[in-house]
């Protein structure tokens, strides 16, 4: 009776806590990108990234969105490793992309 106890207990414990790991998806602003090759090394780093489920990098918009599970990475670990693979990003700001300067 016990283990059975304890058992709902741990199952009940990881319901929970999955429910409060929350997927995002960011736009991280790539400018460094010059070649058709750029997209395809970002992509492959934040690939790398633990936590990180999709990624589509687009050359002709300089960016990369970027879905994870944020309890596993943040932002600046994705920032890391697209400055690791040779190129710089910023998390762009909602809205951003029709905004001219």
């Amino acid at each position: 009776m016990m283990k059975k106890s304890i058992l709902a207990a741990l199952l009940v414990f990881a319901c929970v806590s999955s429910a409060f790991a929350a997927v995002r998806t960011v736009t991280l602003s790539v400018p460094g990108m010059y070649c058709a090759v750029c997209p395809i090394t970002v992509k492959k780093a934040l690939d790398k990234v633990p936590g990180v489920s999709k990624v589509h990098v687009s050359f002709e918009k300089k960016e990369a969105v970027v879905t994870f599970d944020d309890t596993k990475t943040s932002v600046k670990a994705l920032e890391e490793a697209t400055f690791e693979a040779g190129y710089e990003s910023s998390l762009k700001a909602p809205g951003a992309e029709g905004k001219t300067k």
